[in-house]
Parts: structure tokens; C-alpha cells; sequence
């Protein structure tokens, strides 16, 4: 092996523009990466990642320092560097195998026909679509779409692997059997891989090391993270290793330490005014302080147990082949302020489950009551948040807020719906931003005037669908503490989505495991007997917080391939007891 690093960055800085509209991406980023060696870069969404790659790539060149490989700069694109991109990039009009064998047939075009099919047949092989090759890639999965990427890049032979986010747009199960692969092929390969990813868990999973790339503007690379773990890895197992415990919070922390922003310190900029909603939200007998008598007065409601119920719900859809049985039989009873989390693998129905409470989808048999009245069509008592907030892009973010506070509080002057609307804006760090449309906001910034939005309704059932599933998992964690913070105050009952097995502990009081559907119903219903106010550097330090987390796991392992439910599952759900929290 030769003493020259395989890839070497000295001093690199890109800016874009010039004068005021100059932008300062990156600065005095120096980096070596060892022949076969696995790294991985993780940041905030923004912090200047894509450049880094697009750097490596030779798609852009610096405005200061050098981009070598094996000692020589790099001066353009080349196939000694394969690069996987997060959007799959593919040929529409040709099939998986015309994809692959266009880049070989690029790189080798001296090779014999033979030798250049058996290349293409050999990754296509290695990526597991050898069923698939003669399908276009409109008729390819997102997973499958991104393997056929992965496969083409390969098929190069390049000697540098460059994959930029290439999972993010994936679900939790297609993401991790991906991870899975990914691991594999760097063993057989023994390429030097070069990942950048927003998941700390994926990066402990697949590096020999993880170095944090330092929001910008001016972002710069941090402190080296060795991943002392033996491979290959498994995700179940590294639960319970001390050392990955270890990692895992030294690398969150450092990321949490270096993402705080200004907008965490925003405060109560504006009152929340002493008004009533027309549809009068039950709260818990703990009310934070910021809540108006009036309003406390008037939202009491007698009942705490049993506030939420559902029972025996189904969904049934026709289809061509006769009904499919989405949800079958449901069975949950929520107490006044409680925060409940559903879990399972895609599929499983949890949106649907979500759907039937939110008014928006029928109930086949069976029934929901809210606050002792049944919900039979969608209103102002529930309020959802959804993966993709649905605003009116032409609107400001205070003008979205105010469409539903106008409807909810009709007795309240304008000024006073005025500071219902700009009060949630400023707990959820928008104070600066109300103002600004839309289509000018990032998805982080629109996903917390969906969720001012939620709140701003005082509903008395907060439904939230997969609310962080679009955004990189260090914004959703600001997000996750944002929410948090709003919520203690409210203690509005929820319910939400997720397929985070983190999201899940950190959120509820009890989390919710579905089987996989058709006729999905509840697994197991785990309680999460950790102390509120809870932050993600709590958690990490907690002694249960694993211990809870393994069962998570250990479900969803159990669920991965699509399997019923074994007998002891299809028993009536029962919450977690301390004996399963030591077994495992």
C-alpha cells in the first residue's frame, strides 16, 4: 500500500458568487482518506455536504486549496471515481440492464461484448436485481431504483466510491437493507468508499470512521470518530455494545452541540391572548402557565380515562381481486393528555389508522370516540400534521396559520387571532420568518409552520402522519425538541407515526407496534417509563433507553420480512412489564 492517501483535500474553500451575493460554503477543509478505507462525513441539510462531494467528484473545482487523488489534482469527472447520487439519475427509456451496460460500455469499450455483459450481468447480480433487468425504471421501486444506481457505479470498476446521501429518500426497511448491501459490497470490493449521510446510525453501521462536517457558512470538517466495532455489524445486536453506546453519543452530541441556532432561544415574543376556540379543547388538570383562565375554564371536560377510544376498527378496500383487509380490528384507549407513538413497517396501515381519526377516511366497521362523541367527518377538534405540510405556497407562513385561526376563534378580534397566530410561530422559532412565503421557506422551516399551525387550531386530538420523515435526521431532531417543547405546555392528546424507532421512545408515553398488513392489527404495546421534560442527550444517557429501544428492534426484526404474527403476538396487547425490559 502506498504512503500517499488515495484522496487528499489541503485547504479547500468554495464560495459561490461574488460581493453581496457571495455565498461562503465551505473553508480550510483538509481531509485524508486512506487506500480501502471506509469514511463517512455527516452534517446538518445546508451545512455544504453536496459540495464536498461534487469537489471530490471533480464536478467543481476550489477557489482556494487542492482536491488530489493519489497525489495528482483533480481536474474533472472520471471513472476512477463512482459516484451514487441520492436522486437515482437513470435512463428512463432504457431498462436496468441498458443502464448499467451504457456506463460499461463507456468505460470498456475495448473489451469483447462478452466480457462487457458478464461485467454489467455480474453487479446487477451483486445489487439482487437479476429479475429485474429487462424492466424500465418506471417500473422499479425507489430501493430498486437506487440499486440499479449503485450497480452502475460499481460495473466501473471505479477505485474511489463516492455515494452522496444515497438512502435518504428511501423508507426505514428499503434504507437498511440497503445499508445492509452496501456493507457487504465494501468487504467484497474493498473499495475506498466515501459516504456522506445525515444518519448516525447508518455511519457507525458501515465506517471505519466518522468525521462531522461544521455548519456553515464557512463549514469546515471536525474531529475524527473511530469506529472500533468488529464487522460485519449487525444493527440488533450493536444495541447492547458498550462501544457503539459510547460512539453513538459522543458523535450525537458533538452534532447537537454544533446545530444549536439562534431560533432555540426565541421566547415568548407574544402572548398568548385570553381567547376561547369555538370547538373547546379538553385538557389534563396540569396547565402551563401561558394558557389563559378563561380558556382553562372553559375546556375542562369530566372525562380523563378513556378519552380517546377505538374499537375494533377496520378498513376494508375493493379491489379488482375482492376486499383487502387494510386494518383489522384496532383496539386502543388513550387517556386525556396522553402522547401515544404507532410504529410498524411501511404498509402496515398506520396512516390509514390516522386517516380513519383524523375524519378524512371511512371507518369500515367498528368505531373512534373522542371526548365521548364518535367521529364520523373531519373538523377543527383534530388537527393534523403531515409529512408534507401542505401550504399555500403563495401565503406567508403567518397568513397559512391564520386560515385555520380565523375559523377556529370566530368571537376573537382580529388582533387577538393576530397573536394566537404569531405566538405559535414564535414558540416554534419562526419569529424572524413569519413573514416570508411559502415557496421561500426550506422543508424544515414549512414542517414547523405545520406544526404552529396544529397547535395554533387548540384541538383537542393532535394527529401527526410521519411529521420529520422528509427532513435529514439532525433537523429532525430540532424539530422533535421544538415539538416537544410546544406540547409540554398544551399537553394536547397526540398521536404519532413514525418509523423511527428513536422518534418513537423520545415522543410517547407508550408506543404502539403494528403487524405488518393486510389485516394489520396491534403487535404490542410498549410503555415508556422514562422522566418528562425528555431532550435526545437525556435519552442517550439514560440506562433504560436501550433496553426500550432493543424491544423496538427486536419487533420490527421480527416483522422484516413480512411474517404473521406468531401466536404470542395475536394475544390481546399487553403494555411492556419489567421482566421483558431485562430480557432484553
Amino acid at each position: 500500500m502506498s504512503d500517499t492517501p488515495i484522496i487528499e483535500l489541503t485547504n479547500v474553500s468554495k464560495t459561490y458568487g461574488e460581493s453581496e451575493t457571495r455565498a461562503d460554503i465551505l473553508k480550510d477543509v483538509n481531509l485524508n482518506v486512506e487506500e480501502g478505507e471506509f469514511v463517512a462525513i455527516v452534517g446538518f441539510s445546508g451545512s455544504g455536504k453536496t459540495t464536498l462531494m461534487s469537489l471530490l467528484a471533480g464536478l467543481i473545482q476550489p477557489n482556494t486549496g487542492e482536491v488530489l487523488m493519489k497525489g495528482k489534482p483533480v481536474e474533472g469527472p472520471g471513472p476512477e471515481r463512482g459516484l451514487v447520487f441520492q436522486s437515482y439519475s437513470l435512463m428512463p427509456w432504457l431498462s436496468v440492464r441498458g443502464n448499467v451496460a451504457l456506463a460499461v460500455d463507456s468505460v470498456f469499450s475495448k473489451e469483447s461484448k462478452e466480457n462487457r455483459k458478464a461485467r454489467t450481468d455480474k453487479y446487477i447480480e451483486m445489487v439482487g436485481l437479476s429479475h429485474a433487468v429487462d424492466r424500465k425504471p418506471a417500473e422499479l421501486s425507489g430501493g430498486m431504483r437506487q440499486r440499479v444506481s449503485v450497480a452502475r457505479a460499481l460495473a466501473m470498476q471505479p477505485e474511489v466510491l463516492l455515494l452522496d446521501e444515497p438512502l435518504s429518500a428511501l423508507d426505514a426497511l428499503t434504507r437498511a437493507k440497503l445499508q445492509d448491501e452496501f456493507a457487504a459490497i465494501s468487504q467484497v470490493e474493498k473499495k475506498t468508499i466515501i459516504l456522506i449521510t445525515n444518519d448516525v446510525d447508518e455511519a457507525i453501521l458501515l465506517a471505519d470512521r466518522i468525521i462531522p462536517l461544521d455548519p456553515g457558512p464557512n463549514a469546515t470538517l471536525g474531529p475524527s470518530f473511530a469506529v472500533d466495532l468488529a464487522r460485519p455489524r449487525d444493527r440488533t445486536a450493536m444495541n447492547s455494545d458498550d462501544t457503539f453506546k459510547r460512539l453513538r453519543r459522543e458523535v450525537t452530541n458533538y452534532l447537537m452541540e454544533k446545530g444549536k441556532s439562534a431560533q432555540d432561544e426565541a421566547g415568548d415574543a407574544v402572548s398568548l391572548p385570553n381567547v376561547i376556540p369555538v370547538d373547546l379543547a379538553g385538557k389534563k388538570k396540569r396547565q402551563a402557565p401561558d394558557l389563559p383562565e378563561a380558556y382553562k375554564r372553559a375546556s375542562h371536560s369530566p372525562i380523563e380515562k378513556r378519552f380517546v377510544e377505538f374499537f375494533e376498527v377496520r378498513k376494508v378496500y375493493p379491489t379488482p381481486k375482492g376486499p383487502l383487509t387494510v386494518v383489522d380490528g384496532f383496539d386502543l384507549q388513550m387517556e386525556k393528555g396522553e402522547f401515544i407513538t404507532l410504529i410498524g413497517h411501511s404498509g402496515c396501515g398506520k396512516s390509514t389508522v390516522l386517516s380513519m381519526a383524523a375524519g378524512l377516511t371511512d371507518i369500515t366497521t367498528g368505531g373512534i370516540v373522542l371526548n365521548g362523541r364518535e367521529v364520523d367527518a373531519a373538523g377543527p377538534d383534530r388537527a393534523v400534521v403531515f409529512q408534507a405540510p401542505s401550504l399555500m405556497p403563495w401565503l406567508t407562513a403567518r397568513e397559512n396559520v391564520a386560515l385555520g385561526v380565523d375559523r377556529v376563534y370566530p368571537g376573537a378580534s382580529p388582533a387577538e387571532r393576530k397573536d394566537v397566530v404569531e405566538h405559535y410561530l414564535h414558540r416554534v422559532g419562526l419569529g424572524d420568518a413569519m413573514h416570508r412565503k411559502a415557496v421561500d421557506l426550506s422543508n424544515g422551516m414549512k414542517q414547523r409552520v405545520g406544526i404552529a399551525r396544529a397547535f395554533a387550531l387548540s384541538p383537542k386530538l393532535l394527529l401527526l402522519d410521519e411529521p420529520f420523515g422528509m427532513l435529514d435526521s439532525l433537523t429532525r431532531w430540532d424539530l422533535q425538541d421544538v415539538l416537544m417543547d410546544v406540547w409540554k405546555r398544551t399537553q394536547v392528546t397526540a398521536v404519532c407515526v413514525t418509523h423511527d424507532v428513536d422518534e418513537a421512545i423520545l415522543l410517547g408515553d407508550r408506543v404502539v407496534m403494528m403487524t405488518n398488513g393486510p389485516n394489520a392489527k396491534i403487535g404490542k404495546i410498549m410503555k415508556v417509563d422514562l422522566p418528562r421534560p425528555r431532550t435526545r442527550k437525556d435519552l442517550l444517557e439514560h440506562p433504560d433507553y436501550y433496553l426500550y429501544r432493543q424491544q423496538l428492534l427486536s419487533f420490527l426484526e421480527e416483522y422484516e420480512g413480512g411474517a404473521h404474527p406468531e401466536e404470542k403476538a395475536e394475544a390481546e396487547p399487553a403494555e411492556a412489564t419489567e421482566n421483558e425490559k431485562e430480557a432484553a
